[in-house]
């Protein structure tokens, strides 16, 4: 394995100067990337539909191509799942990538092209890798093995006839891994695609617990459900008792930052490193390329062409579109996308916050649907975040989980926040916690403050805190256990506040 890691690591370093060319080339990447997509597509349906042969630049393109969500690109996609080709991407597409979402139970289904595969998810990994050695030289993970936290696959469920699949993006990539990832990743196959999830967790500590894990990847949440079950299983006071060469975390799909106290704690080491990725079903978009900073560097050639809605234009039937040149530091954007799976003007549902333009990092800052904006306030996802890790900082608290949503205005009562926290250990002053949380909220968001300012609008928010494990058993009776499954942080309505309150032991 010492002679594995070694050749590995030389590969993985060599694809650099190629980063570096897009980072140096941002606008030339994306335009020939666009004129590529388009000319190859010229000949499939949609692109007979929307004359992709007469598109000569981005601006026939953005009159030509209508901006489209789920439902409206979704008879296109309704007629690849039942076996047609051709449709939205020239090569066979057989493979769909499963989500669900959060704001809604129904699932989608996103096609996964070969290319898609090879030229964006798979070479998104290995570019992972690839600045991962780069910025720590005396890297040792493939002396060992990778642990995933996966999902599942099934057939197709609209025609088994036509010889596709769908499953948990995890899943799809998982099952279609070249010989060589599959040689330094565990549990096997068959345990990592398991549909019960449950079970699925309790193979793997059996499993894993003698293996020799050096690196764990996988959305925060869930993995905290697999270490501390790892934990409690083997009887050990952390997890590096049972994996002592563990060296880094890759994670994504929710933010890192309430739970950096509690991985910590589950994996005291100093020399534990920890790795953002923004990989989605639609596609990898994003890597954490500095060490000293979470910020992501987008990645310019995954086969992914780049748009920007301004988050004032959100509400607008014809919203105004950006592309990379046109884009500002510190102003929030709803990402549009182009790919070579075949989406086209694709709104895939986040928000972004540009950090640098040379070269083009972002932090993902929410999503479109998932804030609250009851009484003007524009409460987004990554205010929510920091807000309560400053309160769980300052009163030594730890948190597994939480939500929040609108006190609506009733006579003779004001508006406010309801916040529904699950915590692994507990603020020392409950109250003070939640000063902490309103006082950072007004800091961060100047809205909010005004709200607030003498509770005109506004008043105090409200805590309540629920048992271990009932953020886990809400999502169960849901059906939404792993995956790519998301508690959903924040909602313009109370559908998730008023099922959740009921798990509570006290409040403030």
């Amino acid at each position: 394995m010492e002679i594995l890691n070694s050749i590995l690591s030389w590969v993985m370093k060599k694809r650099i100067h190629q980063i570096e060319l897009f980072m140096k080339y941002p606008h030339e990447v994306q335009n020939e990337l666009l004129e590529d997509l388009v000319k190859k597509s010229s000949k499939t349906a949609y692109g007979k539909q929307y004359g992709f042969k007469t598109i000569e630049n981005y601006e026939h393109f953005k009159s030509k191509v209508p901006i489209v969500n789920y439902e409206e690109l979704f008879p296109f996609i309704e007629r690849l799942m039942k076996g047609e080709q051709n449709v939205l991407w020239p090569s066979e597409v057989r493979w769909f990538a499963k989500s669900s979402g959060t704001t809604n139970a129904r699932s989608k289904f996103i096609p996964v092209s070969q290319e898609a595969l090879d030229d964006c998810h798979y070479k998104g990994g290995k570019d992972l890798l690839s600045i991962y050695f780069n910025n720590y030289p005396d890297a040792k993970m493939f002396a060992g093995k990778g642990l995933v936290i996966g999902g599942s696959h099934q057939l197709n469920q609209f025609d088994e006839n036509a010889n596709s699949y769908y499953g948990d993006v995890s899943a799809v990539l998982l099952k279609n891994l070249p010989w060589w990832a599959q040689m330094v990743r565990t549990p096997s196959l068959d345990i990592a695609l398991m549909d019960e999830w449950e079970g699925k967790i309790d193979k793997m500590v059996d499993i894993t617990s003698s293996e020799n894990v050096t690196n764990i990847s996988g959305v925060p949440t869930w993995m905290i459900v697999l270490l501390e079950k790892m934990i409690e299983r083997n009887k050990v006071n952390n997890i590096l008792d049972i994996w002592p060469n563990l060296e880094v975390f890759f994670h994504g799909a929710v933010s890192f930052t309430p739970y950096e106290e509690l991985f910590k704690k589950l994996i005291p080491s100093k020399k534990m490193r920890y790795m953002e990725t923004y990989n989605a079903s639609e596609g990898f978009f994003g890597i954490q390329d500095q060490t000293d900073s979470k910020d992501m560097l987008l990645m310019l050639d995954y086969g992914i062409f780049y748009e920007f809605v301004p988050f004032s234009e959100l509400d607008q039937k014809n919203p105004k579109t950006l592309t990379l040149d046109e884009v500002e530091v510190g102003k929030n954007y709803a990402i549009i996308i182009t790919t070579n799976a075949g989406l086209w003007r694709y709104r895939i549902g986040d928000t972004v916050t540009f950090t640098s333009i040379n070269p083009y990092r972002i932090k993902i800052s929410g999503r479109t649907k998932h804030f609250i904006n009851a009484f003007g306030e524009e409460l987004i996802i990554e205010n929510a975040e920091s807000a309560i890790a400053e309160a769980c900082k300052k009163t030594h608290a730890t948190i597994d989980n939480f939500t929040a949503g609108p006190i609506y205005l009733e006579e003779g009562q004001k508006g406010g926040h309801e916040w529904v926290i699950e915590f692994t250990h507990e603020p020392n002053d409950l109250t003070r916690f939640k000063k902490l949380l309103d006082e950072h909220l007004r800091e961060i968001n100047s809205d909010y403050d005004a709200k607030r300012y003498k509770d005109i609008a506004l008043q105090e928010p409200v805590i309540h805190v629920v048992p271990k494990g009932s953020f886990y058993e809400w999502m169960k009776n849901r059906g939404k256990l792993g995956g790519q499954h998301k508690v959903p942080r924040l909602a313009n309505n109370r559908e998730y506040l008023d099922e959740l309150v009921g798990y509570r032991t006290h409040s403030s």
